[in-house]
This record gives C-alpha cells, sequence and structure tokens, in this order.
C-alpha cells in the first residue's frame, strides 16, 4: 500500500493516536494525518497549532514518512480520495467505538464515496486513552503530572504552555504589551523554561498555579488575595541559580518582579514580600497576611505521593549536576534535617489547610530522602 490516512481533530494529539499512526506506518510506504477544522467545535487550539504540535510530536519519534494535512470544509474521507489516498486507518477501543466507527466507515464510502477505513485495535494500557480523557484530567493538584503520561512530549509542552498563558491572562489584561512580554520572558530559557531546570520549571509553575486555585476555593479566599499569591508564584523563582545581581535568588526574584512595571505602589511591594517569604531558610522580617500560604505552596511539593516526590528529588540532583556528589549530598542533607525538624514540629506547613494535606506525609518522604542520602554517603566514604 503506497498512502494511508488517519484522521482526527487531536485536540490533543495522544500517545494512543500515536500507536495508530505507527501502526500505519507499518502498512503503508507513506502515512498522512488529516485535521479537521470544523466551525461547530471548539478545540483548545487553533488548527495550525494542531498540525505543528502533531509534526513536531511525529518528528520526535523519528518518522520522516508521516506528514500532516488540513481539511478545511470537507469530509475526511473525500479529502483523502482527492489525495490519492484509498484507505483511513481507525483505531477501536471497544465495541462503542465499533458502531460509531462502523457507520461512518458505510457513510464515507456508500455515501460519500471516500476513502475505505481499516481498524486496528490498541494494547491495552492505551484502550481509554482519547483527547476527551486527557482533556478532563485537567483541574485537580498534580493533573499535569498525570496527562504527561498520555501524551508526546511536544503536546505536553504545547498544553502546558497554552494553560499558563490561560492563567496569565487571568491577571493582566491580554492585550497589555508589557505583560504579554513578561510572559514570553518567564517561560523563555532564561527562566522558567529553561532546559537547565528539571525542577523549577513549567511544572513547578503549573503545580504552585493550582494549588492556590484549589486553596482558594476551599478557604473561600478573595479574587484578589488568589491574584496576588499567583503573582508572586509566577516571580519567586525566576531567577535560580545565582542570578547575575546581589542577594539571594528570592531577593532577586523580588527585585525583578518591581522592576517589571506589571504592579506598582503598595500592591507590587505586597506581592515581592510573598516572594521574599519562600526563602526558607531565612528569617523574614515583615509578615504577610497571606504567608503562610505562600510557604505551604511552595513546599507543597514534599507532601506528595511518593513517585512524585522521588521524581522531585532526582529532579533537584539533576539542577545541581554542576556540584560534587559529596557537597550536594553534605548540602542537601542539610535542608532536609531543617524541613524534617519543622514537619516533626508541625510548623513546615504554618497554614492550616496545607497542614492537613501534606505534613504527615511530607515527613515519610523527608525520612525516605534522608535515609537514601546517608547511605549514599556512606558509600562515598568506603575506601576502593
Amino acid at each position: 500500500m503506497k498512502k494511508i490516512a488517519f484522521s482526527g481533530t487531536l485536540d490533543p494529539i495522544t500517545n494512543g493516536h500515536l500507536w495508530v499512526i505507527g501502526e500505519a506506518r507499518e502498512l503503508a510506504d507513506e502515512v498522512v494525518v488529516l485535521i479537521s477544522e470544523n466551525p461547530f467545535k471548539k478545540p483548545q487550539f487553533h488548527a495550525a497549532s494542531r498540525k505543528e504540535i502533531v509534526e513536531r510530536s511525529v518528528a520526535a519519534q523519528g518518522w520522516t514518512n508521516v506528514s500532516v494535512v488540513l481539511v478545511r470544509g470537507d469530509y475526511t474521507a473525500r479529502a483523502a480520495k482527492r489525495l490519492g489516498i484509498d484507505f483511513l486507518i481507525r483505531g477501536i477501543r471497544n465495541t462503542s467505538d465499533f458502531d460509531y466507527e462502523n457507520l461512518i466507515q458505510q457513510a464515507n464510502v456508500d455515501v460519500l464515496h471516500g476513502a475505505k477505513t481499516l481498524f486496528v485495535m490498541p494494547p491495552r494500557d492505551l484502550g481509554s486513552v482519547s483527547s476527551s480523557f486527557v482533556r478532563g484530567l485537567q483541574g485537580p493538584v498534580g493533573w499535569h503530572w498525570t496527562t504527561r503520561q498520555f501524551m508526546p512530549a511536544p503536546a505536553y509542552a504545547a498544553w502546558i504552555l497554552d494553560w499558563l498563558r490561560k492563567d496569565w491572562d487571568s491577571l493582566w489584561p491580554a492585550e497589555d504589551a508589557n505583560a504579554a512580554a513578561w510572559f514570553a520572558r518567564l517561560t523563555s530559557e532564561s527562566a522558567y523554561g529553561s532546559c537547565q531546570r528539571p525542577y523549577h520549571n513549567l511544572d513547578h509553575l503549573v503545580h504552585g498555579l493550582t494549588e492556590i486555585t484549589v486553596w482558594a476555593a476551599n478557604a473561600g479566599a478573595s479574587a484578589a488575595q488568589m491574584a496576588m499569591l499567583k503573582k508572586a508564584f509566577w516571580f519567586h523563582d525566576a531567577v535560580y541559580g545565582g542570578g547575575t545581581g546581589t542577594g539571594s535568588n528570592e531577593e532577586q526574584s523580588a527585585q525583578l518582579w518591581l522592576a517589571s512595571n506589571l504592579d506598582s505602589g503598595a500592591a507590587a511591594n505586597e506581592v515581592a514580600s510573598l516572594i521574599r517569604a519562600t526563602e526558607h531558610l531565612a528569617p523574614v522580617s515583615l509578615r504577610h497576611a497571606l504567608q503562610d500560604v505562600m510557604q505551604g505552596v511552595d513546599l507543597a511539593i514534599l507532601g506528595q505521593a511518593a513517585d512524585v516526590y522521588d521524581g522531585y528529588a532526582r529532579s533537584v540532583r539533576a539542577e545541581y549536576k554542576h556540584v560534587e556528589e559529596a557537597d550536594y549530598l553534605a548540602g542537601r542533607e542539610r535542608i532536609l534535617v531543617h524541613f524534617q525538624a519543622q514537619a516533626k514540629a508541625g510548623t513546615l506547613y504554618p497554614n492550616g489547610y496545607f497542614a492537613d494535606l501534606y505534613n504527615e506525609r511530607a515527613r515519610e518522604n523527608l525520612a525516605r530522602e534522608l535515609e537514601m542520602l546517608r547511605e549514599r554517603q556512606s558509600f562515598a566514604g568506603e575506601c576502593p
């Protein structure tokens, strides 16, 4: 078979879609992905963006015989015929899929005189994966960790960036040129978008911003309180790894916020004080009413499920790959002992909401990592 087509809205493309495309490559010399642009649907990404995301996802697989075509104002089966393609390929996950796809196949051939359809069945681990399934996962704390496992990396990156842009636009008008420039800067390689930040990155932003949203809903916080916390979280790690100015990362991040002119006067100073509150080993001279919440958000990662925490610990080590093992182990142990003492004393999360959610699990996670660190220290000290 020379050509075969796979069609769909692909909003977003999932690992299930990639599997079907991979199967198509086994059957034909060339695979054409047809992305339909239906004005009656309201996808998260417009058609051109979906095309680009699919192209990047396919390229990441190293597949050079897959192309992507937009279909506007036509049925995909008829468009396929027009492109010289006689067969479409579709994934069938269950009997409901079969009943639906069989009806569409009959319409494609008998009514539209379009391409015929071949059906393939995905493996069990992809049997429930669909775009609507992935979209439905958004919302609760940690949703991004869950969705990542169902999407190719380029699609996940685009999904996260789009989510962050919507959150940013809830704080400043989308048409504000200064705000747009700062969003681009903070999500770029010079800040959270850096590949040198395995942990303090865009995922970290999504986690913290989601924590704030969920806290506000549960605590009955005002929109103004939620906005202030989010602005602080957006900037709290804007400078990381030393920066080029003077003072701690947190102080430099606070100064960067003040220089952004996104807010001014007392409102800007309040946000700066919340940014400074994330310097956990330093005493805070001026307390803010939302400081305990800000600290809870920033340290919420310590109280996540064991697999999430262990991934975080590995990412932190990767961020400090330039540090010798012995020096890293000593420094990491110092901060973990500090946090462990706070967790045991019940002061790690001064805000009751976060303490109830995360303190007990944080104690377990910190104890486990400390045990592993000390084992590594012991091993490193053995004679060769």
